[in-house]
């Protein structure tokens, strides 16, 4: 007599599926604050990094906010980027010298935080309850209809950090010729302003930027 193996393996499989799909992963849900971050960099496609020899970086870091003015400010948290910076433009074999000294390239970065206000509609279909107003009534007897509250305020905050690189090499002293960036990363997500991070976040950009790396280097 044969044993019905076949219809054992079929009824199993939606159970071995439920949990399969129960040990899966949410990509949105259970996303981590580290893989919330995106990096993005950008470059001139013109542009010989092997020909850059030298450059500056900024002595303090610009932070913008909505509501507020621009100003530019040098924390404990501050110069460590500033160091991490540097210190992955010396790997790739670029030179620091002052700013005074015509270095080939210059760097800015810029920290930025936004915060905003939302009007948001509740998800509630208000006139299928009882006791609240049909969308087709407008008042009786001189009363207004009782409009309950459908909508609501969220704050959120959106904090991001751009690192650029301008051409100073062929920049040409007491002209009106405008700077020429070459390269742009641009890094955004949660806890991307948060100091500790600030080492991963910027090796991550120089990482994926192989192309940075001045003549006789050896990147790492």
């Amino acid at each position: 007599m044969k044993k019905p193996i076949s219809g054992l393996l079929l009824g199993a499989l939606p159970v071995l599926l439920l949990a399969l799909n129960s040990c899966r992963k949410d990509p949105l849900k259970d996303m981590t604050r580290e893989e919330s971050r995106v990096y993005t960099t950008n470059y001139d496609s013109t542009a010989d990094f092997s020909d850059f020899k030298t450059f500056s970086i900024v002595d303090s870091v610009a932070v913008i906010s909505n509501g507020d003015e621009p100003q530019r400010e040098l924390s404990d948290a501050d110069a460590h980027l500033l160091k991490q910076i540097r210190t992955q433009l010396e790997q790739r074999g670029y030179t620091y010298v002052k700013k005074d000294q015509e270095p080939d390239l210059g760097i800015n970065v810029t920290l930025i935080s936004n915060e905003y206000l939302n009007v948001v509609p509740n998800p509630y279909p208000w006139w299928s309850f009882p006791g609240y107003w049909d969308p087709f009534y407008w008042g009786y007897g001189g009363y207004s209809y009782y409009f309950p509250p459908a909508f609501s305020l969220l704050q959120s905050q959106e904090d991001l950090m751009t690192i650029d690189m301008i051409d100073l090499k062929d920049a040409q002293k007491g002209s009106d010729k405008e700077l020429d960036a070459v390269w742009n990363a641009v890094l955004r997500g949660e806890d991307v302003l948060n100091s500790d991070n600030y080492e991963s976040e910027v090796k991550a950009v120089f990482d994926q930027s192989p192309y940075l790396e001045a003549s006789g280097s050896a990147a790492p």
